[in-house]
């Protein structure tokens, strides 16, 4: 039996890699509706469906196309609500008080007060072993982290990691002239939206042997275009003892990424579509084509959590906030000029 579901938004994710994602889960989900700010833009992610033809609602639809009137329909289980930071508690909460599984797209919140404050809120008030709230993290769905995560278990103590990941984001790029996005009202602009993708992979493949547990950091805007900071260089300090550091960048010539783990047997380095592992003298480069940007592999598993009546822990609202909590403290420490802080979440 399908899951009936609703997309709550018509933004470029939810273009490129949410409707992909449902379609290829077709045998889970069915596609019942569409709900956009406006009309045209719901109409216009509708043409992009191939399978079905949603019903549509929208903000300036109508009182019988508003997501009030959307969240009644018994038809409709589950909703994949993928809006701007600012605007998805509100949503996330109607929808969950309506009895509607969610997947909501990170951050889980704006900051750690906003999150603590909804996560509470649904413990509260919302029976969670019925009505599933999941946050989605496609970065922990990639076969090349999982596989990665494998291999730093099987290689000795962890003695450090580094992660980099350095981009330009320029005027005219996709998703820098979405409005929300070059006018933040939230901490840390870019470095939110996509940091948290950062720390989730690299928290993935630290596991439980060594987590992260303090971190000192500078940060700065490079670009004027890309408020308030485009960049943070961090140290991270782990339950072990040992150390890592953090480098991203959304306003700099530097490129690339990076995901490298040094255990005491050898080094775990995850790329764009291959992990490679070196032990000793011996190098395994494991390629995965199949990985695309994880959204597919994430919504099969949200299906299933639903299916089965129980959430899957990669997708706990309180896995997104640990997630956060390494963001937010890394800009906290920055606006302190490098002061150390201590992670709680961790």
């Amino acid at each position: 039996m399908t899951i009936g579901i609703a997309v709550i938004g018509s933004g470029i994710f939810v273009q490129e890699a949410h409707l992909p994602g449902i379609k290829a889960n077709g045998d889970q989900f069915s596609l019942k509706a569409i709900y956009s700010r406006s009309l045209a833009s719901a109409q216009k992610l509708s043409k992009e469906v191939e399978s079905s033809t949603p019903d549509l609602y929208a903000e300036d639809a109508g009182s019988d196309k508003s997501y009030a009137k959307l969240l009644e329909r018994s038809d409709v289980e589950a909703v994949v609500i993928a809006l701007p930071i600012l605007a998805q508690p509100d949503f996330i909460k109607k929808a969950l008080s309506a009895g509607k599984h969610v997947l909501s797209e990170k951050p889980v919140a704006k900051d750690l007060k906003t999150a603590h404050e909804l996560i509470n809120w649904y413990h509260e008030n919302i029976d969670t072993k019925k009505v599933i709230w999941a946050v989605a993290e496609n970065f922990r769905y990639l076969g090349r982290f999982q596989y990665g995560a494998e291999q730093v278990k099987e290689l000795g103590d962890i003695l450090g990691f580094r992660l980099r990941m350095h981009a330009n984001v320029k005027p005219g790029a996709k998703y820098y002239e979405t409005e929300w996005r070059k006018t933040p009202e939230y901490q840390g602009g870019f470095l939110l939206d996509g940091g948290v993708h950062f720390i989730a992979a690299m928290r993935q493949l630290l596991g439980e042997e060594a987590r992260m547990s303090q971190v000192a950091a500078f940060t700065a805007q490079l670009q004027p275009h890309l408020p308030p900071i485009d960049t943070i260089n961090a140290t991270v300090k782990l339950t072990n003892g040992r150390s890592g550091t953090f480098s991203v960048s959304f306003g700099t010539t530097f490129s690339g990424a990076e995901y490298i783990v040094a255990c005491q047997d050898g080094t775990v380095d995850v790329g764009f579509d291959k992990t490679i592992v070196k032990k000793g003298d011996n190098e395994i480069t494991k390629e995965f084509p199949e990985d695309k940007n994880g959204v597919r592999q994430e919504l099969k598993a949200w299906g299933e959590s639903i299916s089965r009546g129980k959430a899957d822990p990669l997708q706990s609202p309180e896995e997104a906030l640990a997630d956060l909590e390494v963001l937010e403290s890394m800009i906290k420490s920055g606006e302190a000029n490098g002061k150390a802080i201590t992670l709680t979440l961790q």
